[in-house]
């Protein structure tokens, strides 16, 4: 993409509103913008970050067997008054009545009714196991809607339900994924921290939530600082053995690791001191496993071996997919701007003309857009008249992994500078080795 021809609106001021680095360096960037309170419109950049969150949990979700789909933001009422939860759930939901006098909501989450689907489709015990899921924007109405897209009121969720006979095939699910949710993160660049955590609203006995540590978290959390010495690389998983599965949720959860709700001091206080430590968190996804709570409540049964009705068992699995950009920042940013992970940055590599309008360095310049996007690494190209202090002021703020520095007193030794934004580090090359060492990390 040629910068002159992108809609990048960089902002130089900081808004008064933000308070949160994420929340400043998505809106100076050029990534959101304020629609009303909690809401946002997603620019070009910020909907291309998103976009690639999106496919990695898609990948994972159906690297496990999980099936993609799609349920509506609009739901009726009369699911969530058979549920029980219509009138717990309390202000955050935001309530509709229709020109035909029908109560609906805009669905925070989706238990109702992927419950119904199943009741009227499911019968048999064979259907099972099936886990299904969707990417989704929620709503939930905020009392005091803040920190950008760290705590909105509307935002895009992957939320996903398995659907199992007995108990112990229910909490297969749950490792199950558990173990997606750890590569999910992990290919994001994240280190995200499964911790045990209270059912809230949603209920269950099984759950734990994922939290991203950075100073900025919501909540403050105990962790044994093992914890942070996990890494789940790429594993070779077989998402139907149980015992793996299993295996793994013991690894990564049997650390203490809890969010201030569900603390226990005494625990904490049996770890060695110099392990022992606090800080705070941000949530990026949470899993549950609630058994029959609403396949009771709303009839959900299949027929067993028997030829006997017995409710299925079921959990819920959440990630926040537009709130796990404002993580990503919030963990990775210093004070020029974003520092992008490769694995999620909009553009692979930025490439700096120094003298727009001179002939070698345009021809250079055009010659590097050409080849590095042959070799998939999809650059962005400053091909803007403008300073070159205020070029790299732009390249900082929007943090591509990569830069490529093109000026004519490089170009008279056949060389150009290849910066990583991470450490600063500048490497002189030929334009071709840059071009081979790029094609080579993003290939």
């Amino acid at each position: 993409m040629r910068l002159s021809r992108y809609f990048l609106p960089i902002l130089k001021e900081t808004p008064a509103e933000a308070q949160i680095v994420s929340h400043r360096l998505m809106l100076r960037a050029g990534m959101i913008k304020q629609a009303s309170a909690g809401i946002y419109s997603w620019l070009p950049m910020g909907f291309k970050v998103l976009r690639k969150l999106e496919n990695i949990v898609h990948e994972e979700q159906q690297r496990a067997g999980h099936h993609p789909m799609l349920m509506p933001t609009l739901q009726s009422a009369d699911l969530w008054r058979e549920s029980g939860r219509y009138d717990d759930y309390g202000e955050e939901m935001l309530r509709i009545t229709d020109r035909h006098g029908r109560d609906m909501l805009y669905g925070p989450t989706n238990e109702e009714l992927i419950t119904d689907i199943f009741r009227s489709y499911g019968g048999s015990y064979k259907q099972l196991p099936l886990t299904v899921y969707h990417i989704q924007w929620k709503f939930r109405d905020e009392v005091r809607p803040r920190f950008g897209v760290m705590r909105g009121r509307e935002f895009l969720m992957k939320d996903g339900y398995n659907f199992d006979l007995t108990k112990e095939d229910a909490l297969h699910s749950y490792n199950r994924h558990l173990v997606t949710y750890l590569r999910t993160y992990e290919r994001m660049g994240l280190k995200a921290i499964p911790m045990r955590a209270d059912g809230g609203p949603i209920g269950g006995d099984y759950t734990h939530e994922f939290l991203v540590l950075a100073e900025t978290g919501e909540s403050e959390v105990f962790y044994d600082s093992a914890v942070t010495d996990l890494s789940f690389d790429d594993r070779d998983i077989d998402y139907n053995d149980k015992a793996q599965c299993g295996a793994i949720l013991e690894e990564f959860t049997s650390k203490y690791a809890r969010t201030d709700e569900t603390h226990e001091e005494a625990l904490f206080n049996e770890i060695p001191e110099e392990r022992r430590m606090t800080a705070r968190g941000i949530e990026v996804g949470q899993i549950f496993y609630f058994g029959t709570k609403y396949s009771d409540a709303l009839g959900a049964t299949v027929t067993d071996g028997e030829g006997n009705k017995t409710a299925v068992h079921m959990g819920s699995h959440g990630i926040g997919v537009s709130r796990l950009i404002g993580a990503i920042i919030e963990a990775s940013h210093d004070d020029k701007g974003i520092i992008w992970p490769e694995q999620v940055t909009p553009f692979g590599a930025g490439i700096v003309n120094l003298r727009q309008g001179d002939d070698a360095t345009d021809a250079a310049c055009e010659d590097l857009y050409a080849k590095l996007t042959a070799a998939g690494v999809d650059p962005l190209y400053d091909d803007r008249e403008e300073r070159a202090g205020g070029k790299f002021a732009s390249m900082d703020l929007i943090g591509l992994p990569w830069r490529i520095t093109v000026g004519p007193r490089g170009l008279k030794e056949g060389k150009v500078e290849l910066t990583r934004r991470k450490d600063g580090e500048t490497i002189e090359m030929s334009p071709d080795d840059a071009v081979a060492r790029l094609a080579e990390i993003y290939g």
